[in-house]
């Protein structure tokens, strides 16, 4: 899944279209296989034209079937959210990139894949993508505070303090 992310990075960026990653697939690569995606989200960072992205992406043999993308060669399906890339309300400000034999793989941090996983959580009640968030803390090292100072804005301290008793019980 990571070097078809990266692969597909490098294609897009040769047409002036930035894609990150987000959503499952950051969890799995940052959760060290905890978590299994079937989907490669790549957040369209500036809302390029989508019938631009189909271009690239039908170059490179894949076809357009409902929103995804699909290729007869992987069973993953290839996503394209509108940007601009944000987790919650809160603009992304950092990208981590990471080196594959594809290519660079632009993706989110892990402080921003946590943010993502916990806005699930704290808009939708979604305990799957708390738990998410969990795996990818436990794996990496991160920024709590600035975890901290989000959630407040998103009107979210409660359930942060869930999240963070449970990553505190995995530190003991």
């Amino acid at each position: 899944m990571p070097e078809l992310a990266a692969f597909l990075c490098e294609a897009l960026e040769k047409h002036d279209i930035p894609v990150v990653l987000s959503g499952g697939s950051c969890v799995e690569i940052y959760s060290r296989g905890e978590y299994t995606s079937y989907d490669i989200d790549l957040v369209n960072r500036y809302n390029e034209q989508f019938k631009k992205i189909k271009k690239v992406m039908e170059a490179v043999g894949f076809s357009e079937k409902d929103r995804y993308f699909v290729h007869p060669d992987t069973h993953l399906f290839i996503e394209f959210p509108s940007g601009p890339l944000g987790v919650g309300d809160a603009p992304v400000e950092e990208i981590a990139e990471l080196d594959t034999e594809a290519g660079v793989l632009r993706l989110l941090t892990p402080t921003d894949c946590i943010m993502d996983r916990l806005a699930a959580y704290y808009h939708w009640n979604d305990e799957q993508s708390l738990q998410q968030a969990i795996w990818v803390a436990r794996e990496n090292d991160f920024d709590l505070e600035k975890v901290r100072r989000w959630s407040v804005k998103e009107s979210s301290l409660e359930k942060f303090m869930d999240f963070e008793g449970l990553i505190d019980d995995l530190r003991l």
